[in-house]
């Protein structure tokens, strides 16, 4: 048995770096997704602006220490990445008593898809980049 994701889609934000108490280095980051849109028929179609509409869905990812660290220094909001991991589910018990469900991926591999941020170029995205879809 196997646990493996494989996804490609653009960040949905700068990542986030934090350490942990113990030393370990984590990054997070919001990744989208998209799928075209399908009609009660099956069929694509296209939004107001023409172009096909889409489905974005998003996910948390996570990175550890070494990933985490060149993650959250070269990537930023709107980078088209690639992510290689595994689901992670959590449960856990709100404030009010309700058992709570979250998922999120754990990467082993981020594949920068578009060009990396440089360290001295702000978090903004390029014209370039601003284009792609989710």
């Amino acid at each position: 048995m196997t646990n493996i994701v494989l996804l490609v889609g653009n960040l949905g934000g700068d990542p986030e770096l934090r350490s942990t108490s113990g030393g370990t280095d984590v990054a997070s980051f919001s990744l989208g997704t998209s799928r075209p849109k399908r009609d009660s028929e099956g069929k694509t179609y296209k939004d107001e602006s023409g172009f096909t509409a889409k489905d974005t869905e998003w996910h948390r990812v996570t990175c550890f220490n070494g990933l985490g660290r060149v993650v959250a220094q070269h990537a930023g909001k709107g980078m088209l990445v690639s992510v290689r991991g595994r689901i992670h589910n959590s449960k856990w018990t709100d404030k009010d008593g309700i058992d709570r469900y979250g998922y999120e991926i754990i990467a082993d591999d981020v594949q920068f898809l578009g060009r990396p941020r440089q360290p001295s170029e702000p978090a903004e995205t390029s014209n370039d980049e601003q284009d792609l879809p989710l």
